[in-house]
């Protein structure tokens, strides 16, 4: 693609009604990268009209699912013939590595892979008989595509996050407008010129990039939407389930977290410090599931701080596209901005900033940050509490596993967790006590399209990736047949 100033919706490549348009930047040197086209409510409305004639008329949701599984797996293929412009793209728009950005893109075009299959296994598992207790009646369960979906994705995996949405809503024969973060809005309308070329039907994927309030708003509103799909804050998150409620609407939530790491003193330091860096400071701690709070069990605690300190000044900064490079610069000033404030709270509240917070010295424009390591952090300090999103990790020491437990669940959010010990059955044992949707054991942060993803208390509703994902867009239908050839005999007399 050479411009990104259009919409794509019912199949066509659109100005936005109103004309609008916002920019996007390359955090590494703030610098233009594209004017894209901002929709609004009027588009939003194109849109859902659009998926709806999709959805109520178009072949797609009437298709076998071999059918749909061969424009899934030509989305695939159109990914990994556009891998390496993709992945240059993403750390354009984002700032993440090069290496950590090819990682997303073959991970995102694995993802509609995986669905074309579960598309296909769709076929001999529609409808499954039920047994009944009345033997004049069959009866069939079967599952039908939820309609019209609408997506909101964030900034920090842009394309990637929209495979996990897009990717099962088609495999299951739903329609969909995507809206992607107005900081990162270039991959998705990639996107959709990738699913075009693929052969996907008019109406079928409508993307609309915009401001949350002109567009987003709008999409979670809207009564043509029959289910409503979103990974981001918390406080957006509560207003879309707000919004969904006045139509009663299904929802997923995928939202913030603040998860915890457990390391025991039996661990061995060098790779407890490599989880703990990778757990934090891959894709610059901009990560939902980033172990942030690390409770190191007290023998270990001085050693793994001091290594720790070691490693992470050794880090690579800059812009992603250069060899070498493992932290890139945070996505926008907003975000550089609410980090910082983070680092300074932490201070004010008595936690010991032992490295780190500070803009690098060799980068004197973008977002840059070397990444901050916080000890000692109390319990009831703001940076322990809430979710920073950035290269920030706080650490506490611990002295038995019931302590351990009770600080690692005192959290209002349960998305993911990590457990490390050499004592694999006291691993398992708290791994099982921890209260969240993901949990590590020995690792932090491998995330297979296999398994299910989604969190505990205020990090969310539903699951993500797995067959949990494709049932995120599908209906369960009853269906009973009367097999008598004798009357019923309600009011025969």
């Amino acid at each position: 693609m050479n411009t990104y100033d259009q919409l794509y919706i019912d199949g066509q490549w659109l100005r936005p009604t109103l004309g609008g348009s916002f920019e996007t930047l390359d955090p590494s040197d703030e610098s233009l990268i594209a004017k894209v086209g901002a929709a609004t409510t009027e588009d939003v409305d194109l849109a859902v009209k659009a998926a709806r004639r999709a959805f109520d008329e178009g072949p797609w949701p009437q298709m076998s699912g071999a059918e749909r599984a061969t424009v899934l797996r030509a989305i695939a293929s159109g990914i990994r013939e556009r891998q390496d412009h993709l992945a240059r793209l993403e750390v354009r728009d984002n700032g993440k590595p090069l290496p950590e950005a090819l990682w997303d893109i073959g991970d995102t075009a694995g993802c509609f892979d995986f669905y074309a299959d579960l598309a296909e296994n769709l076929d001999g598992q529609r409808e499954q008989p039920v047994t009944l207790a009345d033997e004049r009646f069959s009866c069939v369960a079967r599952k039908e595509p939820i309609g019209v979906a609408g997506a909101i994705i964030p900034w920090n995996f842009p394309m990637l996050m929209a495979a996990w949405k897009v990717a099962p809503a088609l495999a299951a024969g739903c329609c969909m407008v995507l809206k992607p973060s107005e900081l990162t809005p270039l991959t998705a309308l990639e996107l959709a010129d990738i699913a075009h070329q693929a052969g996907l039907p008019a109406g079928v994927l409508n993307v609309l990039p915009g401001l949350g309030a002109e567009a987003g708003a709008p999409l979670s509103e809207h009564p043509g939407i029959d289910k409503l799909a979103f990974t981001g804050s918390v406080p957006t998150g509560s207003r879309i389930m707000q919004a969904a409620a006045r139509d009663i609407k299904n929802i997923s939530l995928e939202l913030g977290g603040k998860s915890p790491f457990i390391i025991f003193n039996d661990s061995d330091i060098e790779a407890a410090v490599e989880w703990i860096m990778f757990g934090i400071f891959w894709n610059q701690g901009e990560v939902c599931s980033a172990t942030s709070r690390v409770l190191v069990q007290r023998e270990l605690y001085e050693p793994l701080l001091k290594r720790l300190v070691e490693q992470t000044e050794r880090l690579s900064i800059g812009n992603g596209l250069e060899e070498g490079v493992l932290l890139g610069p945070l996505v926008s000033r907003g975000q550089y901005d609410k980090v910082l404030q983070a680092i300074a709270r932490g201070q004010e509240e008595g936690a010991t900033l032992l490295s780190g917070g500070t803009r690098p010295a060799h980068c004197d424009k973008g977002y840059f940050l070397t990444p901050a390591i916080f000890a000692d952090v109390p319990e009831d300090s703001w940076i322990w509490q809430e979710e920073i999103f950035g290269p920030v990790v706080c650490i506490r020491p611990f002295d038995d596993e019931a302590q351990a437990l009770r600080s690692a669940n005192d959290s209002r959010f349960g998305l993911a967790a990590a457990v490390m010990s050499r004592d694999v059955e006291r691993a398992e044992r708290v791994a099982r006590r921890l209260r969240a949707g993901i949990v590590w054991i020995n690792c932090s942060q491998p995330t297979f399209t296999e398994a299910p993803w989604g969190g505990y208390k205020q990090s969310g509703i539903g699951r993500e990736l797995g067959e949990w994902g494709l049932t995120n867009y599908l209906e369960t239908k009853q269906i009973t047949r009367y097999d008598s050839q004798q009357p019923w005999g309600w009011y025969i007399k």
